[in-house]
């Protein structure tokens, strides 16, 4: 029987019973959440504002909160993402040894990306780890590249229903789906500082046992450092990255 640790902390452990609550039960409004863990409504509101800026939450139209972007993907099989992130540390830091910029592994869901590795290159000015950040799909190349594996009827399903969070930004869907055209052609992604300001990342996709996408491998640098000039030696170490992570697979 598990016992509860002589030193436990309070604010931790209702922020854990929350998100476990969110994602098994559904959402919850903060009257609900202060009365489940028998706090004060200005707690419960503080410990659900802490889950939706670490995207364990995400609030509703109606102020109502519900499971984020991580408790999604934790409803995936875990050992399918431990194992996909194991084949892929060893190709990972090969590839940031060729090029000497940082390299990411990502994984989709719904939406949403989620950086499940990062290995930083040795350079005084790179890009830092990403893992465990959550972006939205159609921001980041890894992304770009998982969706470009869906139908255009895939594509349509998944971002025709209007987002349960407003605040959710949402793609010009016929210029997505042109920009996926290219992807699929070339079968990389380019991401010209459109995720984030000075950061440039090309990225190509993992593909699993049934030959479907199940990950995405991109490589990051700081815009000044990033000339066309360097594709040809990047889409080469990412091809040799990518076929050996899903060769492990």
């Amino acid at each position: 029987m598990k016992q509860p640790p002589a030193y436990g902390v309070t604010s931790v452990d209702h922020a854990l019973q929350l998100a476990v609550t969110l994602q098994v039960e559904g959402p919850l409004t903060v009257s609900e959440a202060a009365r489940r863990l028998g706090v004060a409504r200005s707690s419960a509101h503080r410990l659900l504002s802490t889950l939706v800026y670490r995207d364990f939450a995400v609030q509703n139209e109606d102020r109502s909160y519900r499971a984020g972007p991580v408790l999604e993907i934790a409803a995936k099989t875990q050992s399918n993402v431990a194992v996909v992130r194991a084949a892929a540390l060893g190709p990972l830091q090969t590839l940031v040894d060729a090029l000497d910029e940082t390299a990411t592994l990502q994984i989709r869901t719904g939406r949403t990306v989620r950086f499940i590795a990062s290995v930083e290159c040795s350079q005084t000015l790179r890009v830092g780890s990403r893992e465990g950040m959550v972006f939205p799909a159609h921001q980041v190349t890894g992304g770009l590249v998982m969706l470009a594996a869906l139908t255009d009827e895939e594509l349509a399903a998944l971002y025709e229903p209007l987002p349960a969070d407003p605040a959710e930004e949402r793609p010009d869907l016929p210029q997505l789906r042109g920009e996926l055209r290219s992807v699929r052609h070339s079968g990389v992604a380019l991401n010209l500082e459109r995720s984030e300001r000075g950061v440039v990342a090309v990225g190509r996709g993992v593909t699993g046992p049934e030959g479907d996408t199940v990950a995405a491998v991109s490589v990051a640098m700081p815009s000044v450092r990033y000339t066309p000039h360097r594709m040809t030696e990047i889409v080469r170490s990412l091809t040799i990255a990518t076929e050996a992570i899903s060769a492990r697979l």
